[in-house]
């Protein structure tokens, strides 16, 4: 039965072992200087990473575009003050496939920053969250890059 909340259970050590609804377990080193598992802080990009990327590879499915491989980077730029936030993401879609569309792959990054990812919705009050994207035909370098 899935759970409406997340535990988070300190592990010793500075370890934690959250648990989001769904019921999987992650753990959390709050040690920076050991990297066993991922910070939240980290969780953070890889939540507006997984958001949007699912957001913009269901549109391009949608509008049949033949993706072949999708990636997206996501880098954060903290404030050097307390609680030291995020101040700036910057999203890089990567995208590889045959006869991809300029258009259909600005128009999905689009609607998932606009519309449909509730992480970037989240994240961007306080967030400044700057996108691009790079269009790679299938077997050959660099296509488009914007």
């Amino acid at each position: 039965m899935k759970r409406d909340y997340a535990v988070v259970e300190y592990a010793g050590n500075d370890y934690f072992l959250a648990i989001p609804p769904r019921g999987h377990a992650i753990p959390l080193d709050m040690d920076g200087t050991r990297s066993d598992a991922s910070s939240p802080m980290e969780l953070l990009l890889v939540s507006l990473g997984g958001c949007t990327g699912a957001d913009v590879v269901s549109i391009l499915r949608k509008k049949r575009e033949q993706v072949t491989s999708y990636r997206v980077e996501v880098r954060g730029e903290r404030r050097e003050e307390y609680p030291k936030s995020f101040r700036r993401m910057e999203v890089r879609h990567i995208v590889t496939g045959r006869g991809i569309s300029k258009e259909a792959v600005e128009q999905a990054i689009e609607l998932s920053s606009t519309k449909y990812c509730g992480v970037s919705a989240s994240l961007r009050p306080t967030v400044e969250i700057v996108t691009s994207y790079e269009i790679h035909e299938e077997g050959a370098q660099v296509a488009r890059a914007e």
